[in-house]
């Protein structure tokens, strides 16, 4: 069988088991060639599309350097009318970031584009390339302050998650505005499950 052969659209699928049995095939075989028909793919019909990108993101989990060479088709893909296909490119972005730092924070421009105009899925995995990035010596002063601006501007309903995940990447150094962003956002915070979770991550950083 052929890669495209093995997608859950061409086994009549609706789940996406076959995406991730397949994804694990080609790690293990570490299939190269297997990785540039999925990316060639990502230009065929939309259900094409969509399978192509869930087993490539399924691989960058595992393996991401099988996959990072192609970083440029996946930011390419961010612009895509299709928003499984750039949601999924986003997160496919996000699982070499650690391979490609140079390139991804290069790309910021269009994947905070990308973020600014796309679903919610999109922004979550924007701003985990921002967190990502804030964790890489050269990118991180420049990383922190875009990942600031998200949390400023940020949905209510996500600040919560945002600021949770970017715990491991607050130090001595950028706390204090760390804090005093999440601040000045609990007055926004209708639900108080929520402010809660955002009040807990600022105590984390109040105590002495």
């Amino acid at each position: 069988m052929s890669v495209l052969d093995k997608l859950a659209s061409s086994l009549n699928r609706q789940d996406e088991i076959p995406n991730q049995e397949l994804a694990k095939e080609i790690v293990s075989a570490q299939d190269k060639t297997a990785v540039a028909v999925l990316v060639e793919n990502l230009t065929n019909k939309k259900a094409v599309q969509n399978d192509c990108i869930k087993v490539l993101y399924e691989i960058g989990e595992q393996a991401p350097k099988l996959i990072s060479d192609h970083i440029h088709e996946f930011i390419a893909q961010l612009s895509s009318k299709n928003n499984r296909l750039q949601w999924g490119a986003m997160t496919t972005l996000g699982t070499i970031t650690g391979e490609r730092p140079e390139e991804v924070y290069a790309a910021l421009p269009t994947i905070l584009s990308a973020a600014d105009k796309g679903s919610v899925i999109t922004k979550d995995q924007a701003i985990n390339i921002l967190i990502k990035l804030c964790s890489v010596k050269t990118y991180s002063d420049d990383a922190f302050h875009l990942l600031i601006e998200q949390l400023l501007r940020s949905p209510t309903n996500q600040l919560p998650m945002y600021a949770e995940r970017a715990i491991p990447v607050i130090n001595g150094n950028n706390k204090a505005v760390f804090i005093k962003t999440l601040k000045s956002r609990l007055g926004d915070i209708e639900k108080e499950t929520k402010r809660k979770r955002v009040e807990k991550v600022i105590k984390k950083f109040s105590t002495p």
